[in-house]
Parts: structure tokens; C-alpha cells; sequence
């Protein structure tokens, strides 16, 4: 995969937006957000974590209660409320999600330029980080939609099973489409290997599969099944602060230095 040339060490220059998609759910989609974003801090980098799921998953893994939220990104969506008004400072800065954002679809489906509301909230706090890391609904609808727009790269969390690796043609497809008509540079960063069980044949097949059909777009960082990801949001914090020596944390710190060197290429 080609990665436009950046200088030596200098990273980033300028924010970088990275979606986390896939249209199927329960593939530690919202769990591979926060911990590559506390990763990400714990190298120095100024990280940014936009909650895009109704279900709010990463707003909670962080503390937050989404019920008691009196405004989320269902106001900067649709009211155009600035988007600082809904971070919340915790391990990394969160941008909240509630259920109201289950309504942002019917409520944006009137307005002009409804795919780039996300990009346009963006704007006036990318110069306060070095990343912004958005988590996605499992569908691609237009919530997802406008986080593939603001997007400078995607990152694919696949669950190792085969009916989960179907659903990246159509996530593909999805790109194609939007790189057509809404944001022709976003590019999948990488395919992520989640919730790997290393003991069985299915999911050593299911990565030989997944490298045979986009090799080195597969990372060679594995998530391994474990109790600890669980755990960590009933506690409201990350894998990283709530088991810092486990195998876990150390797999996502492994993801962080892979994703950070693909960038300096």
C-alpha cells in the first residue's frame, strides 16, 4: 500500500482523522478506538476519540454516563453546536455520545451536506490534536458515512471468522463510492485481526484468508480473545490503565508502533 511521503520522525504533520469501521458488529471495533488512542497518548501524541455510535460504548468505556448527557454529537450534528462543548477530558479527550444520535439519520436526511457535518465540526478543533480517532456504528449509514468522509485513513477491526471478513467487499464498495463523490484520498490504513483465538484452525485459516486477499494491508499486530476487555469498561477505562501489563495492553501498544511507522513511511 503507498503511503504519501512524510519527513523522518516529524509525525504527524497536521491532524490526522482515522475512521475505525465495519458494518459488522462485535468486532472490538469500539475496544481497538480507545486502546490505539491511549496508546497513542502514552507515545505523546494529542488524541481525540469521536464517539459516532448511538449505543455510546466508547463514551461509557470512558466514565461517561450517555443518559446524563445534556449535549452530545447529536447536537453538533444536527444543531451545529460546536464540538468542544461535548468533549470530555478522561484517559484521552472523548467527543460523547447518547441514544439521541439514533435520530441523527431522519434528523440530517434534510439538510445540505448532510455527509460532511463531521468534517465541518472537525475543523476548528484539529489544531488542538495530533489525532483524531473515530468509532462507528456497525451499518453504513449515514452516520458512518460522514465519518469515511472526514477521514483521512480507515482501519477494519475483522473478527477472524469467515461470515465477519464478507462484510469487507462491502465496506469496500462503500469506500469506492464515497471516494467518487465525497473524499477521493481516504484509503484503508489497515485490516486488524481482533478476537483471535490462537488455539483454534478456523482462526488460523480465517488470517491466511484475510492475507491472501489483501496482504500487507493486514496488520501484523493480533487481538487475541481475552476476559480483560470485558473487564476494563465495567471500570470505565481502558485496557492500557485498567491491566498496563497484560497481554492486551501490550498488543495494542505493538498496534500503535505498526500504525505510527506506516505513517512514517
Amino acid at each position: 500500500m503507498q503511503f504519501p511521503e512524510t519527513p523522518e520522525r516529524h509525525l504527524p504533520t497536521g491532524c490526522k482523522v482515522v475512521a475505525f469501521a465495519n458494518q459488522k458488529g462485535g468486532v472490538a471495533k469500539t475496544t481497538t478506538t480507545l486502546n490505539l488512542a491511549v496508546a497513542f497518548a502514552e507515545e505523546g501524541h494529542r488524541v481525540l476519540c469521536v464517539d459516532m455510535d448511538p449505543q455510546g460504548n466508547l463514551t461509557m468505556s470512558q466514565g461517561v454516563d450517555p443518559d446524563t448527557l445534556e449535549r452530545s454529537m447529536y447536537d453538533v450534528l444536527v444543531h451545529r453546536l460546536p464540538l468542544r462543548e461535548v468533549i470530555h477530558r478522561r484517559e484521552i479527550d472523548v467527543a460523547c455520545a447518547s441514544i439521541d444520535l439514533a435520530g441523527a439519520e431522519i434528523a440530517m436526511s434534510t439538510m445540505i451536506g448532510r455527509e460532511r457535518a463531521l468534517e465541518k465540526a472537525l475543523a476548528e478543533v484539529k489544531p488542538d490534536y495530533d489525532f483524531v480517532f473515530v468509532d462507528t456504528p456497525p451499518s453504513l449509514g449515514l452516520l458512518t458515512i460522514n465519518a469515511l468522509t472526514a477521514a483521512n485513513k480507515v482501519i477494519v477491526p475483522v473478527q477472524c471468522e469467515y461470515l465477519s471478513m464478507r462484510g469487507l467487499i462491502q465496506l469496500q464498495n462503500t469506500l469506492a463510492m464515497i471516494r467518487e463523490n465525497l473524499n477521493p484520498d481516504v484509503d484503508i490504513e489497515g485490516i486488524l485481526p481482533t478476537l483471535v483465538d490462537t488455539r483454534t484452525l478456523h482462526a488460523k485459516e480465517a488470517i491466511e484468508l484475510l492475507e491472501e486477499n489483501f496482504g500487507d494491508r493486514v496488520f501484523a499486530s493480533r487481538i487475541r480473545k481475552t476476559i480483560r476487555f470485558a473487564e476494563a469498561p465495567v471500570k470505565g477505562m481502558s485496557v492500557l490503565k485498567y491491566d498496563p501489563d497484560g497481554l492486551a495492553a501490550h498488543a495494542y501498544r505493538q498496534l500503535a508502533k505498526e500504525v505510527l511507522s506506516h505513517a512514517n513511511r
